[in-house]
């Protein structure tokens, strides 16, 4: 029986494990692949407080781990697959155990949405990628393609353009939705250049990326781009990890929380990019972390 267990090991379940030791609280963390989330798999972390250039994805999940592990926290690495939330006990099911805690923080993030697009299987993980940081170099004097134009996106954009040939931004609007600081580079670069009202529709290939199939969102015309061996980045937006939380009620598939990221079931907090709110970056997932536990442990 644990005090409480948290469901997740990025930024919010990270902060969420370091506030509940800090108060005394039997702690479990459940993470199902390793600390650090999707921040671990970004090029770099930009705008957060106190870190400086360069700062990368990888080592600041490094960061995290140094310090959860030695704070008190129990740590598993386990693939959660279904909840059990109302009552004065909870337990929380793994593809291996069963554990009981009285409060439970779910902070189990989201998962990188793919395109979902003819000729997109085979290719996946091949010449179809979601870590700039881990394979943007294996395309060194080639074509890149980013599809997405939100800031994630363009930040990874501006980091693979380095090895890029010509590096093409793919965005289904009518202008990237990225701040002003990304927009800015992205125009100042000499070899990007963007694609807009544009979706990437179809890819051929099996050992290697052949064809590119382009249509305009504004009428329908088709654009077949031979460009073999090019890599392809996607950066298309993410979809929360909610599966396992059936008695939850969700808004647009996230949980909704109130100020003190409590949700509808008694004893049950939510924090980070699960959460129904306006702001997704790591600040924002670190302060619901920290809000979650502190009134979780009272």
């Amino acid at each position: 029986m644990y005090d409480i267990i948290i469901i997740g090991g990025g930024p919010a379940g990270v902060s969420a494990g370091i506030y509940a030791a800090s108060r005394g609280k039997k702690t479990l963390l459940i993470e199902k692949k390793r600390i650090g989330g999707i921040i671990g798999n970004v090029s770099t972390v930009t705008h957060y407080t106190a870190i400086m250039q360069p700062e990368t994805g990888e080592s600041f999940a490094t960061r995290m781990w140094n310090q959860i592990k030695n704070c008190g926290v129990e740590i598993i690495n386990e693939e959660v697959v279904s909840t059990s939330l109302k009552g004065d006990v909870k337990s929380v099911t793994t593809d291996k155990n069963t554990y009981s805690a009285k409060k439970v923080i779910i902070a189990a993030g989201s998962t990188p949405r793919k395109l979902d697009i003819e000729g997109e299987k085979p290719l996946d993980g091949k010449y179809i990628y979601l870590n700039a940081a881990k394979d943007g170099e294996r395309f060194k004097g080639k074509n890149i393609y980013v599809v997405g134009g939100a800031d994630g996106a363009i930040k990874e954009a501006l980091y693979l353009s380095q090895f890029a040939k010509t590096l093409t931004i793919i965005h289904f609007e009518e202008k990237l939705g990225c701040i002003p600081e990304f927009g800015e580079k992205v125009k100042s670069s000499s070899n990007i250049k963007v694609v807009l009202n544009s979706r990437l529709t179809k890819v051929s290939g099996t050992d290697c990326l052949e064809t590119l199939e382009i249509t305009s969102e504004i009428d329908g015309t088709k654009q077949v781009i031979s460009d073999k061996g090019a890599g392809i980045f996607v950066y298309a937006g993410t979809v929360p990890n909610t599966s396992a939380f059936g008695e939850l009620e969700l808004k647009d598939g996230f949980i909704p929380v109130n100020a003190k990221c409590e949700t509808t079931i008694e004893g049950v907090y939510a924090a980070g990019d699960i959460c129904f709110k306006q702001v997704r970056q790591v600040a924002t997932a670190v302060a619901d972390g920290a809000v979650a536990a502190i009134n979780a442990s009272i």
